[in-house]
């Protein structure tokens, strides 16, 4: 019997070794993310210093959505005569009132890379400049391991683009304000360079995310900033915004 035991511990011990390599060896970009590593859904986040944009998935969370977004308003765009990235002031400047993170001593952008990254390393003798993480790109979907010195791999979304906001009314407001809407964490997202390059300054009419699982998140995130800003969206895209929490 002791022999019969010690024969069938031979064959099982290196199967489960096997299985047991298999299933640690997988490193965080292989797995798919837990929804903690995915980062916060947008109606638990309104001002923007949760990390991440999770998606929506529940039927009460897209029913909020919907009303949401039904509160924006609409109006057609207006000339984008005049329109130029310096109106909103130097980009990333922590020399701004009136939004969450401003005047931290940090940079906008290494600010919202350290919200939304893991694992985050600084530059030495920094407690700012972002240099190395593992951040996931809610616009692809994937888990990304960034280094500075490949910046452009992970690049800054104004959620709503500042030339959109422009023509929807910012071409009205006083620079302060132009400031403010530049560096708001709620309107930035870390993603995927190729899609921001892809999105430019559509509205959700025009682009959205390639990974399906946060456009309903995306259009809440784009309703917040809108709310909060007051600044009217287009109806084609106050259309497809409903569309993606099923409205």
């Amino acid at each position: 019997m002791r022999a019969r035991r010690t024969a069938v511990l031979s064959v099982l011990l290196p199967v489960l070794a096997l299985a047991g390599c298999t299933s640690g060896g997988k490193t965080s970009n292989e797995s798919v993310p837990s929804g903690q590593a995915q980062g916060t859904n947008p109606l638990q986040n309104p001002d923007g210093t949760r990390p991440g944009l999770a998606p929506i998935t529940s039927a009460a969370d897209r029913a909020a959505g919907i009303a949401l977004i039904a509160k924006v308003k609409t109006a057609a765009p207006g000339p984008k005569t005049g329109y130029d990235r310096d109106q909103f002031g130097p980009a990333w400047t922590d020399n701004v009132d009136g939004v969450p993170l401003g005047h931290n001593d940090c940079g906008t952008r290494d600010d919202v890379l350290a919200r939304d990254g893991r694992a985050v390393e600084h530059k030495d003798g920094s407690a700012c400049v972002v240099t190395g993480m593992t951040i996931w790109d809610p616009y692809t979907g994937k888990n990304v391991q960034w280094t500075k010195a490949q910046a452009s791999k992970i690049q800054i979304d104004h959620v709503m683009p500042l030339s959109y906001d422009w023509q929807q009314g910012a071409a009205q407001w006083d620079k302060a304000k132009r400031v403010q809407i530049a560096n708001d964490p709620l309107n930035l997202i870390p993603a995927d360079g190729s899609q921001n390059a892809s999105k430019g300054d559509s509205g959700p009419a025009s682009w959205l995310p390639a990974n399906q699982a946060v456009r309903c998140s995306y259009a809440v995130r784009w309703a917040q900033v809108s709310l909060k800003y007051q600044l009217p969206v287009t109806p084609a895209d106050k259309q497809a915004m409903l569309q993606q929490c099923g409205g």
